[in-house]
C-alpha cells in the first residue's frame, strides 16, 4: 500500500501570511510609537533645558544691576528692556528684546562689552536705540513665544514697566546719608535718575504648537 503524502493547503498557507503580516504591522505600530514617543520627550526636555537657562540667565542680569549715573540702570519701552550690569571687566549693557521671526517670535539677548569709560558705556547704551533685531551680537535666546509683559513693582503694586516714570534725587559719590539730607534741605539737588523697582515680574506667553503650553510668570527680587 502506498503511503499519502499530507501537507498544508492554499487556504492554510493564505491565513498563516495573513496573520504573520498583522503581527508585522502591529509590531512595526508599537516601535515606531515607541520611537515617536522617545523623540518627543527628548525635545521637550531640551526645550525645558533651554527654557531654565535662558531665564536663569534674564534673573542673573537683574541681579547684576549697576547704577552708573551715566545711563540709565534699568529702562523698558514695551518691546525692549534695556539695563546696566556689572561684570568682573566693567559695565556692560544688556538689551532684551522680542521680535518677530516667521510665525511666531523670537527672544533675543543683546550684550555689549564691557566697558570701564563713560563714553564707552554711553555710545553702548545708544548702540541700543537703533536695534533692529539682527544686529552682531544677537542671541537668539528663546523661540516659540506668542508675547511677553514685563512688569515693575513700585508703591507697593505692580504696573506695566511703560507706565513707571518715577525718578528720584542720586546723591553725589562720596557724601554720607546726613550731608545728603542737608542738601535736600537747602534745595541743592543732585542730578535725577529713574527709580529703580524693588521687583520686575515676567510673563511670558507660549505659542500653538510650539511644545510649551501656557504661560510662565516668573518674579525677580531687586537689591536695594
Amino acid at each position: 500500500m502506498r503511503r499519502r503524502v499530507t501537507g498544508f493547503t492554499l487556504v492554510e498557507v493564505l491565513v498563516a501570511l495573513v496573520v504573520m503580516a498583522i503581527m508585522s504591522l502591529m509590531a512595526w505600530q508599537g516601535v515606531d510609537g515607541i520611537v515617536r514617543a522617545r523623540d518627543s520627550n527628548q525635545t521637550h526636555l531640551e526645550q525645558t533645558l533651554r527654557l531654565e537657562t535662558v531665564i536663569s540667565q534674564w534673573e542673573q542680569d537683574l541681579a547684576s544691576l549697576q547704577d552708573s549715573t551715566v545711563v540709565p540702570t534699568l529702562t523698558c519701552d514695551g518691546q525692549s528692556v534695556r539695563l546696566t550690569r556689572r561684570t568682573d571687566r566693567g559695565l556692560q549693557v544688556v538689551a532684551w528684546s522680542l521680535r518677530p521671526d516667521t510665525s511666531n517670535s523670537m527672544w533675543q539677548r543683546w550684550a555689549g562689552p564691557a566697558v570701564t569709560t563713560t563714553t564707552a558705556l554711553q555710545e553702548s547704551w545708544l548702540q541700543t536705540q537703533q536695534f533692529q533685531g539682527n544686529e552682531t551680537g544677537q542671541l537668539r535666546a528663546l523661540a516659540g513665544l506668542d508675547q511677553w509683559q514685563v512688569y515693575f513693582f513700585q508703591g507697593n503694586a505692580w504696573a506695566n514697566c511703560q507706565s513707571t516714570g518715577n525718578v528720584t534725587t542720586a546723591p553725589a559719590t562720596g557724601v554720607g546719608a546726613g550731608a545728603a539730607l542737608a542738601a535736600a534741605a537747602s534745595g541743592a539737588a543732585g542730578p535725577l535718575r529713574q527709580a529703580l523697582p524693588s521687583g520686575v515680574r515676567l510673563v511670558l506667553a507660549f505659542a500653538p504648537g510650539s511644545g510649551l503650553n501656557g504661560s510662565l510668570v516668573r518674579d525677580v527680587l531687586i537689591a536695594p
